[in-house]
């Protein structure tokens, strides 16, 4: 359609809602993903220091709690009351209640965390400032479109994978690593029947593959006509997921070097969220020699990393806007306006998640906004719309005459019944296992706060009912006759070019044939 996110669906224009929907989506993803940015520029800019400032307990953040070293296994014995750590005979109460000075970094230091959503507290102005040089960042990258940021991604999305090699290296070479290695793989069959497995796997290859934000439909928008997207499909696939794959043994690596260290099980330091990447790495990294120099590594490659998913997401945003205003609003800086506005608009919002409330916040529209319950949604209906109203067949036609052979027939079977059922059976599973959202799994949040995480979620979700609504009732003429009108695709002027049959020469056309009236009735068109 060479289209974004929101024409895209004049394929059948009474779902244009879903284009409205993925805008929402994208646009809250947009705002709270760039925390993560955020604080990886942080810890960035703390690594380059001879002593890694998460490592020791003489800071002003650290509490008379915070302990360097302590192994568990000292207490595993029932019999020791007290043990030695460091030079200080501690009871194993004590060691209970100790924490390490990177969750005090974390929690002290960076978040500087208060004790709810009900009190946001003052602005970090230290994140506050990171967050404005990586918008700033953002900005300069995306502001002249798809041509100046495709030379940057260059280096962006091929960097990673050298500081991923030399990590693991690294990693493979400490003791323990093997144990934690085995951990990664050696699956546990009985997680299966766990319904919240399948929840998070769903959810996680929806948010990774960028399914339902509308962002690869805008970078697609601006391929040739002919380009392979079939076979790009594929490619983006086993890249993503080839991906993940390997960085689980970079991780898993350090992971078991770190439970070694500290005489535990590894399932004991594998954390998610962001809960691996500020506290169990950086733990780890401190325990090694040159320690800033493989935390300045990671945190360079985390800072890369995200960078290239903020701009294919701001890429999108702007991309499905400016496509809302046809050429008669010509300007000349029209681009860089928007995106401008759009970097203004999320960085506003952002500062709620620099204060000491701000990982509630963060959590909130990380759970509600762009969840997996948002994108399950969203991608049923695009199912819907692709295989039942505008014709499985004729999309299979399409993508024969763009590329020059017909797809395997899988994928009409996949977009008709299987994706669809898969989605939707997620979904409820999600609505079903429904829990309220924690902080910490310690801090219940209140029930207004519930309200507002809603909210977010609805106000994506209800995108494709209402605008079907008022489209519907905003036509004339009979319901099959509204219907019929609705779901015509509209089509644009490169595919009368392309879509046009192969016909000979006009000259060799006898009036009053099929050839003829074909010829006419492409013109009226």
């Amino acid at each position: 359609m060479k289209a974004g996110s929101i024409n895209v669906w004049n394929i059948a224009p009474l779902f244009k809602g879903l284009g409205y929907a993925s805008m929402v989506i994208v646009f809250f993803c947009n705002t709270y993903y760039i925390m993560v940015l955020t604080w990886g520029f942080y810890y960035l800019i703390k690594s380059f220091s001879s002593a890694l400032p998460w490592s020791t307990c003489d800071n002003e953040w650290n509490t008379p709690n915070c302990l360097e070293t302590f192994h568990h296994l000292h207490c595993s014995n029932a019999s020791l009351a007290n043990v030695t750590v460091g030079g200080a005979n501690l009871t194993c109460a004590d060691l209970a209640d100790a924490r390490s000075p990177i969750i005090e970094f974390w929690e002290n230091k960076v978040l500087n965390i208060s004790s709810g959503l009900d009190q946001p507290g003052r602005i970090n102005w230290e994140l506050m400032l990171c967050l404005m040089a990586v918008w700033v960042l953002v900005y300069f990258c995306v502001w002249k479109g798809v041509k100046s940021t495709g030379k940057i991604v260059y280096f962006t999305a091929t960097f990673p994978y050298v500081v991923l090699i030399i990590l693991l290296v690294r990693g493979v070479t400490l003791p323990g690593a093997y144990n934690g290695i085995m951990y990664y793989i050696k699956p546990d069959w009985s997680k299966l029947g766990e319904a919240q497995v399948w929840i998070d796997a769903g959810t996680q290859i929806f948010f990774s593959y960028a399914i339902g934000l509308g962002a690869l439909t805008a970078l697609g928008s601006y391929n040739r006509f002919n380009n392979d997207c079939y076979k790009d499909a594929f490619v983006l696939a086993l890249i993503n997921s080839g991906t993940s794959f390997f960085s689980g043994f970079v991780v898993f690596s350090i992971l078991g070097f770190m439970a070694a260290e500290q005489g535990v099980d590894v399932s004991q330091v594998a954390e998610s969220g962001p809960g691996l990447a500020f506290i169990a790495y950086p733990k780890a990294v401190s325990l090694m020699p040159v320690a800033p120099l493989w935390a300045a590594l990671f945190f360079f490659m985390l800072l890369l990393l995200g960078l290239d998913s903020q701009f294919v997401g701001v890429e999108g945003f702007v991309t499905g806007i400016l496509d809302l205003f046809p050429g008669k609003y010509y300007h000349r800086y029209k681009r860089e306006i928007a995106v401008a506005i759009c970097c203004l608009l999320c960085f506003i919002i952002d500062l709620s998640m620099v204060t000491q409330g701000g990982m509630y916040v963060f959590q909130l529209f990380d759970y509600y906004s762009a969840s997996g319950m948002t994108l399950l949604w969203q991608s049923f209906w695009e199912c819907i719309v692709v295989a039942w109203v505008y014709g499985a067949d004729r999309f299979m036609d399409d993508v024969a005459r763009m590329i020059g052979y017909r797809p395997f027939p899988w994928m009409k079977w996949c977009w008709s019944f299987i994706t669809p059922c898969v989605c939707m059976g997620i979904f409820l599973f999600h609505l079903v296992n429904y829990k309220p959202l924690t902080y910490n799994t310690v801090y219940v949040y209140p029930w207004w706060g519930e309200v507002i995480g809603w909210c977010l979620a609805l106000s994506s979700m209800l995108c494709i009912p209402v605008s079907l609504l008022y489209k519907f009732f905003r036509a004339k003429g009979t319901i099959k006759e509204r219907w019929a009108h609705l779901t015509s695709p509209v089509w644009g002027p490169h595919h009368l070019e392309y879509m046009a049959p192969d016909i000979g020469p006009l000259s060799s056309l006898t009036p009053g044939s099929d050839d003829n009236k074909v010829i006419i009735f492409e013109s009226v068109m």
